[in-house]
């Protein structure tokens, strides 16, 4: 006897055949929905625009890409193409507000404008990582940040817009790893290459909104080896971490989460995110991916060969997006494999049916206006 699972056959779910071309065949997971081919090398970071409408790329090939989402099972998507100035590689993509990438339909206008571009600077090293959000809590009523740090101790909070310095801080360590932004904007957290702690710092405003300074508040202890990864929670209230000891830890309590491979060795996380209703956990090493329950820390699925490569990059869109005739939480990935993969959440049957890009020569960061919305007229 033979179940059907998921509706007509006619509407599954399919992966394509090969980079470049989209095709079709059964896929290789039952959370498998999509992949956006084009990449033409290593896809190392990726970005979903807060509202979720469009997924932006970072290649090694030295273009930013951002493809638009109508409906994450079409058998083509329509992309911008973003070259960066010659010999720059993207290593880091971020949103700073809703505004940067909203996608308008106008006829009036058939040769969309060249966008403006900025280069800002760290003044020390190249920048590790970036992230962006919009400040919900000030006064002004939403001020676009983005947060870098560099292989140096620096950090460095931006104004999304206009490229302006808010203000800066130091990890004081060797090295940093990375640093996030909490989503309401009021959080800064950062790991170093040399320590098991996390850092936190709270951006503190005047009465007018405008950023006072950034102040020191508090460091997270537990983990007994190198944190390997953090993000915030949707709601801002936790801090979650990975470590190469083997565990994820939710603010400072521990989780015991363990990852072994097909052999039975465990393995440390190297990637994780957190869903926007703050039911799941993505979290990955090298090929593997893994959801977990964040509230009962029990792991739903593991995909061992994911991709054929090494993953970089893990994304969830910021809200439920349309997936054949529903809607639904889709997580994406990005990888050596010179694929981007999207997914939905294990358990939930599939269906019948500014942006700121960092350099890697110089630690620059290359800013497009908000004007870069015109080439999204599709």
């Amino acid at each position: 006897m033979i179940e059907r699972l998921h509706g007509p056959s006619s509407f599954l779910p399919r992966e394509p055949i090969h980079k470049g071309q989209i095709g079709f065949r059964r896929p290789n997971h039952r959370c498998f929905v999509n992949a956006l081919s084009g990449q033409g090398d290593s896809v190392v970071a990726l970005c979903f625009s807060p509202d979720g409408r469009n997924l932006v790329t970072g290649c090694a090939d030295g273009v930013v890409r951002v493809f638009k989402l109508d409906n994450i099972q079409s058998s083509s998507f329509k992309v911008v193409k973003i070259p960066l100035p010659a010999g720059g590689q993207p290593t880091a993509v971020a949103f700073s507000d809703e505004a940067s990438f909203v996608v308008h339909r106008k006829h009036e206008q058939p040769k969309p404008p060249v966008p403006e571009m900025k280069w800002l600077r760290h003044q020390t090293r190249a920048i590790v990582t970036l992230a962006g959000t919009t400040a919900n809590y000030d006064t002004d009523g939403g001020s676009p940040y983005i947060i870098s740090c560099s292989e140096g101790s620096d950090i460095i909070l931006w104004n999304g817009k206009s490229g302006k310095i808010f203000g800066s801080t130091d990890t004081n360590e060797l090295k940093n790893s990375m640093v996030r932004i909490s989503p309401n904007g009021r959080l800064i957290a950062a790991a170093a290459a040399s320590s098991a702690d996390v850092k936190i710092w709270e951006i503190i405003l005047t009465k007018a909104g405008s950023v006072k300074e950034i102040t020191g508040v508090m460091q997270l202890k537990g983990h007994q080896s190198v944190v390997t990864w953090l993000c915030f929670s949707s709601i801002s209230e936790q801090i979650i971490t990975a470590s190469k000891d083997g565990t994820i830890r939710i603010l400072m309590f521990g989780v015991p989460i363990t990852l072994n491979d097909l052999k039975g060795d465990m393995l440390h996380y190297e990637h994780i995110d957190i869903s926007p209703d703050g039911k799941i956990f993505a979290a990955t090493h090298g090929p593997i991916l893994q959801w977990i329950c964040a509230e009962t820390v029990k792991v739903l699925e593991t995909h061992y060969e994911a991709h054929d490569e090494k993953i970089k990059a893990v994304a969830w869109a910021p809200k439920e997006l349309r997936v054949g005739r529903d809607h639904k939480m889709v997580l994406a990935t990005a990888s050596d494999d010179e694929r981007v993969k999207l997914w939905v959440v294990p358990g939930e049957p599939l269906l019948d049916v500014d942006l700121v890009v960092q350099q890697t020569n110089g630690g620059e960061i290359f800013q497009y206006s908000p004007s870069i919305q015109n080439k999204l007229q599709l």
